[in-house]
């Protein structure tokens, strides 16, 4: 990876954080959402565990992971759902990849046994970085819901669902 530092995310990375999320938002692979939340609804939506940010030496944040639990079931208390976003400047230099292995890691010691996430079949860049990671495909969910805006505005879209069991 670069020189970057992986650390916990914070209130104070918020506006960067936001940034990252709007790029991604932008390119319309990552999400269906249109717009990022709140710091608030973020923060309420996410775990504590494996909220991490990669930083520059300068302090810049060059991507960011977390993760939200996949049901309030005590049965599933170990399953999350998780995203992962690298600034479009900081793409192809290691930083998703540093990002995952920590928050696997921190996941792991936790108490997690099972992370997922739901993919774009057209983001190739993160379903290869994934199953590097040692995530597995599990399946394909054939137009699950449609997109709103970007580029792909006016389309039902699928998504690969991928996991990756604690080692």
């Amino acid at each position: 990876m670069t020189d970057a530092t992986i650390r916990a995310l914070t209130a104070h990375d918020w506006p960067q954080v936001e940034s990252i999320y709007r790029e991604g938002i932008a390119a319309g692979n990552a999400t269906f959402e249109s717009a990022p939340p709140s710091w608030e609804e973020f923060d309420r939506a996410k775990l504590q565990v494996g909220r991490l940010v990669a930083a520059d030496p300068t302090g810049t944040v060059l991507g960011w992971v977390a993760a939200s639990p996949v049901s309030t079931r005590e049965v599933y208390r170990g399953v999350v759902e998780h995203s992962v976003y690298v600034a479009d400047s900081a793409q192809g230099r290691g930083v998703g990849r540093g990002l995952l292995e920590a928050f696997v890691t921190d996941a792991a010691a936790a108490g997690i046994w099972m992370v997922q996430a739901s993919i774009f079949p057209e983001n190739i860049a993160s379903l290869t970085l994934h199953e590097r990671a040692g995530f597995r495909q599990v399946g394909r969910r054939e137009r699950i819901a449609y997109m709103t805006h970007g580029p792909w505005a006016g389309t039902w879209r699928d998504t690969i669902l991928i996991e990756r069991r604690a080692d």
